[in-house]
């Protein structure tokens, strides 16, 4: 990275930490308890394809307060983890101790230096049989996604895992919400080139954007605020990513077996969900069966992205 993306990034991710640092508490209750949005579906796809696979060392790359790892318990696995945000880690290392487990086995660390990845006399040598990074795309800038990937990568040993979460930008063309306008005015249409080639169609190009925002409820969702003065989720860097672009960036980056999961489907886009709540959630998780379901690319506001190092 240049030096302006690294002076970039380091604002970024400060600004993530404030974020973070009074949700520790409440964070895994929040998006996989009970009182959850949505069931947290993403648990049973990392367990198939961690079990598939056999691991037994597992790293979570941006653990949180151990929001994945605590449900990852159960398999009997060798689990460590680190995060950006100290109160996140200091409910992690509790969480660890409750369980009888060694806490230092959860650290503070940040993913997208590689160094933080290990820890010695704790991680293998050879790399970990498998690597997470749930929660972390979001909220680093593009610059830094190479990064992220390639520390993923080296993490593990060779023919290790890399599940790697992300928000389906794709979902924008469905949802027909402030998330849609921007998708299509940031990312599909190039108004300043439409502009530049109008000529006398000036005043008929603004009208036909001004029709098209007309299309899209850009009052939803609502800004999501954060806590005792703290930046919130869409306050900070929270972005989204291209399912195909992503891709394609683990395939440069030498990953292979590269597939996207796809998760958190909506049956309807979600202003409507609220018309039929029962029959949404229900007919919504129906859809969960199949990851790899190509509507998943527009219907599914979350993804993850599998992918091996080669052996």
């Amino acid at each position: 990275m240049s030096q302006d993306d690294q002076n970039q990034t380091e604002r970024t991710l400060e600004a993530v930490r404030q974020c973070y640092s009074t949700w520790g508490e409440s964070y895994h209750r929040d998006y996989y308890g009970e009182g959850a949005p949505y069931p947290p579906v993403q648990i049973d796809i990392v367990k198939r394809e961690l079990t598939a696979v056999g691991a037994r060392m597992v790293l979570d790359a941006g653990c949180g307060p151990a929001s994945m790892l605590r449900e990852l318990f159960e398999l009997d696995l060798e689990l460590h983890g680190f995060d950006l945000t100290p109160e996140m880690i200091e409910v992690a290392k509790r969480t660890y101790r409750e369980n009888g487990l060694d806490d230092a086995k959860v650290w503070l660390g940040n993913a997208l230096e590689a160094d933080d990845h290990r820890r010695a006399g704790l991680s293998p040598e050879d790399g970990y049989d498998a690597a997470l990074s749930f929660g972390v795309t979001p909220h680093i800038p593009a610059a830094a996604d190479e990064t992220l990937i390639a520390n993923l990568r080296d993490s593990v040993c060779p023919g290790g895992l890399v599940l790697a979460e992300a928000r389906n930008g794709l979902f924008s063309l469905f949802t027909m919400n402030r998330y849609s306008h921007e998708f299509f005015m940031n990312e599909l249409i190039d108004t300043a080139a439409l502009r530049g080639q109008a000529g006398g169609e000036t005043a008929a190009l603004d009208d036909a954007l001004g029709e098209l925002e007309g299309m899209f409820r850009t009052d939803i969702p609502p800004i999501r605020k954060g806590k005792d003065g703290e930046p919130g989720y869409d306050e900070v860097v929270s972005r989204t990513h291209n399912p195909i672009v992503l891709k394609s960036q683990f395939e440069a980056a030498g990953l292979v077996d590269v597939r996207v999961l796809f998760y958190h489907f909506h049956s309807l886009p979600p202003m409507f969900g609220g018309k039929a709540p029962d029959l949404f959630i229900k007919s919504s998780v129906a859809m969960e069966s199949d990851p790899e379901d190509w509507r998943g690319h527009f219907m599914a506001s979350a993804f993850i992205i599998s992918a091996k190092r080669p052996k």
